[in-house]
């Protein structure tokens, strides 16, 4: 007697022949696609903005205020910046945009990112599209194979990221001068770096790799006290990854914006004394 549930005779992906037969491809009624739809918009609209300030080698230093997608500075062909984070260590030979250099390793921690991962999975490949929701795929490999098995590198970029974030956090102090080097100043650009390095912190602290490296190997708890507050503290912002995932991506988006727009003779930054 047929149930309807016989099995399928086409194999391959999720619909292989050990699936019920549902004639729908999904059984949601809700408008899932809407995340998705949403994630590849935000996502996108960073990737076309970065590439374009990243490669427009201009605009990123108005002093004290040094763009966090040219910082460090590693080329030659840097502009010059007092006490700022130049290092020469690229020659005359390196032509392009010395953003290019930097960016490979915030943007390498993202791109590895466990939630990044399943923002853009889900994005841009349908893999799957949404909770409940077949994707069209018909083999499923997961990271085991090239390109994707370099998601493994993470934790690496994840030291890289706790460098950056020393560097930035430089760039921060030094924004407490006004645009003649004098120290003890604060304009609205020293605000914005501000909410800029704390949301940075925020989230690479709340990284997965961070969590393991402070308490993931750990049998006793009580015979380190320390380390166990610290994987305390990581969890509490483990918990809220997603968030600061997308708060400091705008965070550090604005900030260079916010350069671009001094550094270009939009307006002068505003100083509170």
């Amino acid at each position: 007697m047929a149930t309807g549930t016989e099995p399928r005779q086409n194999s391959g992906g999720v619909r292989t022949r050990t699936r019920a037969a549902i004639a729908a491809p999904h059984l949601r009624t809700d408008r899932w696609w809407l995340a998705p739809a949403a994630t590849a918009a935000g996502l996108l609209a960073f990737v076309v903005y970065s590439t374009w300030r990243a490669f427009a080698n201009a605009h990123y230093y108005a002093a004290p205020y040094v763009s966090p997608f040219y910082s460090p500075c590693l080329a030659e062909n840097c502009r010059t910046m007092r006490a700022g984070p130049n290092a020469d260590l690229f020659g005359s030979w390196w032509g392009i945009s010395p953003a290019v250099i930097i960016l490979i390793f915030p943007l390498g921690f993202r791109l590895t990112c466990y939630y990044y991962r399943k923002a853009y999975y889900r994005a841009f490949w349908a893999s799957p599209p949404a909770c409940a929701v077949a994707e069209p795929h018909r083999t499923y490999t997961g990271e085991t194979r090239f390109p994707l098995i370099l998601q493994n590198i993470h934790r690496y970029f994840f030291y890289a990221a706790l460098l950056v974030a020393g560097v930035l956090t430089y760039d921060t102090v030094l924004a407490f001068r006004d645009e003649h080097y004098r120290w003890g100043h604060m304009g609205l650009g020293t605000l914005v770096f501000l909410a800029n390095i704390l949301l940075i912190w925020a989230y690479t602290l709340s990284c997965h790799s961070c969590r393991h490296i402070v308490g993931g190997k750990l049998k006793h708890f009580s015979r380190h006290p320390v380390r166990y507050r610290a994987w305390q503290f990581v969890g509490r912002l483990n918990a809220r990854h997603m968030q600061l995932a997308w708060a400091s991506l705008l965070s550090v988006a604005l900030a260079d914006f916010y350069v671009y727009l001094v550094a270009s003779g939009v307006f002068d930054d505003p100083r509170f004394f």
